[in-house]
């Protein structure tokens, strides 16, 4: 689970740090972002699922590693919605997880699953990083 973990913390990273990236670099973070997630990570995953046949990525139980890999998807379809396109057991896993009952609960709208990004956030982090 840790490796699957790892590998979802830096595209989730790459995700997050979009936002506040500065205007000069949101088309370059762009572009590396979707490029690693559309040619690394997402066929990495796919390839998972595809070789031990089951539904999650270790094996027949939901784990954290399961559902770290929904939000990433989800954040990814923000950025991109058909970004899946390629990937037939990755929008399968979409949907068979999104249905699970407290999953699709929290992902309803109004749910908490997402804060809004505020301007005076982003601001404070680009003075602290950049």
């Amino acid at each position: 689970i840790d490796m699957y973990v790892e590998g979802m913390f830096d595209l989730n990273e790459l995700l997050i740090m979009y936002v506040v990236q500065p205007a000069d670099k949101k088309e370059q973070h762009f572009a590396n972002m979707m490029d690693k997630t559309e040619n690394r990570y997402f066929p990495a995953f796919e390839k998972v699922l595809k070789d031990h046949g089951k539904d999650f990525l270790v094996g027949n139980q939901l784990s954290r590693a399961d559902v770290q890999l929904l939000e990433i998807i989800l954040m990814a379809e923000e950025f991109k919605p058909d970004i899946l396109a390629k990937f037939p057991l990755l929008q399968k896993f979409k949907v068979r997880t999104s249905n699970i009952p407290t999953i699709k609960k929290f992902l309803q709208p109004g749910s908490q699953r997402k804060h809004p990004v505020r301007e005076e956030d982003v601001s404070k982090v680009m003075k602290i990083f950049y």
